[in-house]
């Protein structure tokens, strides 16, 4: 009988350590459905290969999943571009950690009701997103097409509506649409133009190479990165996703997939 007891114990101690080391190489990420999460779901068998379970738990907004890595649900979050990660660790009190970029989306001007920034009209009304992370960039490629000019010395990450002080055609800013409705207002025909991000665009059918009447640039600083908390950025699961993102295997995935409207980079 104790033969058998002491069997059993050793038994339930082998299973209950091999459970322990699953769950330490399983490594779940918070992903915008596109391209996010389609790029990961490449990278799963290179971390398989390296003995690392990839989880993946999709979001459709911009606010849970820092929420979620906050709180411990996910080991880390691929979904925003380094401004909006500082201003939500500014805002939120974060001790969150950029483990490093992996692509960008660049963003793009949309209309159903003209064909290109010229046509736009007087007081046209152009659409942004009510993120203010997200004004300085769209803000800054409306500059960079000729539409306006904003402030002098600031940093035009920040910028806001505020800080435009010429607007020859006197356009509207309306920024009241959270950023993952703003294709529903464009495929509604709400205003003149629309600004959206490139995920949001992908996600819903819209090539925004194609269907854009003016593209952000690829030397855009709005890199997309993997978040952690503090002090998890050199865990051995969270390297080993960055290095295969930042392959030329998934490298070479990404420009095939989405023919340059999203753009892969190697550094940080």
């Amino acid at each position: 009988m104790k033969k058998l007891l002491s069997s059993i114990i050793l038994g339930a101690s082998v299973l209950a350590l091999a459970a322990c080391g699953g769950d330490d190489d399983t490594l779940k990420v918070g992903a915008s459905n596109t391209p996010h999460a389609v790029i990961l779901e490449k990278v799963k068998p290179i971390l398989e290969e390296q003995g690392i379970e990839l989880e993946i738990a999709t979001y459709t907004d911009y606010v849970l999943p820092n929420q979620d890595l906050e709180n411990g649900d996910i080991d880390a979050n691929y979904f925003q571009h380094i401004p909006y990660f500082e201003a939500q660790k500014a805002d939120f009190d974060y001790d969150f950690a950029n483990a490093g970029g992996i692509h960008i989306e660049p963003i793009g001007v949309y209309s159903k009701k003209y064909k290109s920034l010229e046509e736009l009209p007087e007081g046209a009304t152009i659409l942004l997103s009510n993120s203010v992370a997200d004004h300085g960039r769209m803000l800054s490629l409306l500059e960079a097409q000729g539409l306006i000019t904003l402030a002098d010395g600031i940093d035009k990450t920040k910028a806001e509506t505020k800080d435009i002080v010429d607007n020859p055609k006197n356009f509207v800013f309306d920024a009241n649409t959270a950023a993952e409705l703003l294709v529903q207002m464009y495929e509604n025909e709400e205003g003149d133009a629309v600004l959206i991000n490139s995920n949001f665009a992908i996600d819903n059918g819209i090539n925004p190479l194609e269907d854009s009447i003016a593209i952000e640039s690829s030397e855009s600083p709005y890199v997309n990165i993997i978040a952690v908390k503090s002090g998890e950025e050199d865990s051995k699961e969270i390297k080993a996703l960055v290095d295969a993102l930042r392959s030329k295997e998934i490298q070479d995935f990404i420009l095939e997939e989405w023919g340059g409207s999203v753009v892969p980079v190697s550094g940080e």
